[in-house]
């Protein structure tokens, strides 16, 4: 097995950074994120220019280096390899492209010391342990202002670093849990169905990096650094604005026999409106009707069946408070189409619908997805060429910078320590051989 100091040469002259372009470039970020919800908003600024130095612990890695997805391999996603090439996780490669990766062993003094030196010539630091991890190492925000006057030292956890709660650890399904986001999930007369996967951990990246953007236009305008403590949980608060003025302005429940309301829409009185099902193993239609016009249209592609001329569907009001006998008699018409080809006839005719699709037909088949350029290819040392997300935002002159994919383990120690700390030769080879990286 090559080694990765070897994986890096073999790969190539690309996988060595070059001067950073884009409006972020020569902001330099000493990255203690791990998980999505910190990896993917230092993302965001190592797509557009900054520095970001990934900083990881080789006694203990970072939960995406120890999954799968693997290409190539037909694995479950959150079935955790017992003995991992930390090379090879498909997750840690997509959160962490654009970045610089380096070792540093924070229970080391010489290691604590090091992260110190990294600090001192970065102008941003990020984390997103649970509380209280940082300051056991000392980094509190006085000491990183000792270090480096203007930080911006960028803080992510579930519940915030202070209140009653701020101890508590988190992961998405528990922030989701807590914010009240499951408790309306799901159907009427039903328990809560949560939400699949960790949705808030990406949700609260993007409200991260929007928050260090912010930080950085103030410290270009004023020179100030700043201290930024970013809730999950209230992330998801702000989702629930809607439902929270229903329910204190109307005095609405939040479950009982009308809500959740699934797939249906109350305002305005939109009916039929939900996921059908279609020809083929799971596969479904979205279709939703607003007014009596594009009801007609649905009708007449439908072939005038007797049942829709019947009183309990003839307006819009009426058809909104039979919507289970309507939803029944349209999922018995659809059930016999192709998604695909019922989507063009029923959108031809003016009738807002869409075909269901998965994560194959999304990312292979999707003309739209292909034709805005959404995925795109870099080359990897160890599981060679991969796809990548983009991020969903056009410039007309900014361009997102892809120099190169996720950072090996350690991969740049020599680059960052030598290369832009000024370490010796010596020092670097006594630090390596006592395990500080």
């Amino acid at each position: 097995m090559q080694t990765t100091a070897a994986r890096a040469e073999a790969a190539g002259p690309g996988r060595t950074p070059g001067v950073r372009q884009g409006p972020l470039a020569g902001v330099r970020v000493a990255d203690f994120c791990w998980m999505g919800v910190g990896a993917c908003a230092t993302r965001v600024l190592a797509d557009f220019g900054a520095t970001v130095i990934r900083i990881e612990d080789r006694n203990r890695l970072d939960m995406p280096r120890r999954l799968p997805i693997y290409k190539g391999e037909a694995r479950t996603y959150g079935e955790e390899d017992a003995n991992p090439d930390p090379n090879k996780g498909g997750l840690f490669n997509n959160y962490n492209r654009n970045k610089l990766g380096v070792t540093i062993n924070m229970r080391s003094p010489k290691g604590k010391a090091l992260a110190d030196r990294l600090i001192a010539s970065s102008s941003v630091v990020t984390e997103n342990f649970a509380p209280g991890v940082m300051e056991r190492w000392g980094l509190t925000y006085e000491r990183l202002r000792e270090l480096s006057p203007s930080v911006i030292y960028a803080r992510m956890s579930g519940f915030g670093h202070t209140g009653p709660h701020a101890e508590h650890r988190s992961y998405g399904p528990i922030v989701q849990a807590v914010c009240g986001l499951s408790y309306i999930s799901g159907l009427p007369n039903e328990e809560p169905s949560g939400w699949g996967l960790s949705y808030m951990d990406n949700e609260a990246a993007f409200f991260n990096a929007s928050a260090l953007l912010t930080a950085i236009y103030h410290r270009n305008l004023t020179g100030e650094g700043a201290e930024i403590d970013v809730s999950a949980v209230e992330a998801g608060i702000n989702l629930l604005g809607p439902i929270l003025l229903d329910v204190s302005v109307n005095g609405r429940s939040t479950r009982d026999g009308s809500f959740p309301t699934g797939n249906r829409l109350e305002h305005p009185d939109a009916a039929p409106h939900g996921v059908y099902p279609c020809v083929g193993d799971d596969r479904w239609i979205a279709i939703a009707v607003f007014n009596d016009a594009e009801w007609r249209s649905l009708v007449s592609v439908m072939g005038g069946p007797a049942w829709a001329s019947e009183d309990r569907f003839a307006s819009q009001a009426a058809r909104f408070a039979n919507q289970d006998a309507l939803d029944a008699l349209v999922g018995a018409w659809t059930a016999g189409k192709d998604r695909y080809d019922l989507m063009h006839s029923l959108q031809a005719a003016g009738v807002p619908a869409g075909a269901v699709q998965t994560a194959e037909d999304t990312n292979d088949h999707d003309p739209q997805i292909a034709g805005r350029g959404v995925f795109f290819e870099m080359d990897h040392p160890v599981i060679g060429e991969a796809r990548f997300e983009g991020t969903p935002i056009q410039f007309s002159r900014t361009v997102q910078e892809n120099w190169r994919s996720g950072p090996l383990l350690g991969e740049d120690n020599a680059h960052v320590f030598k290369g832009l700390l000024g370490m010796s030769e010596d020092e670097y080879e006594e630090l390596a051989a006592e395990g500080a990286i």
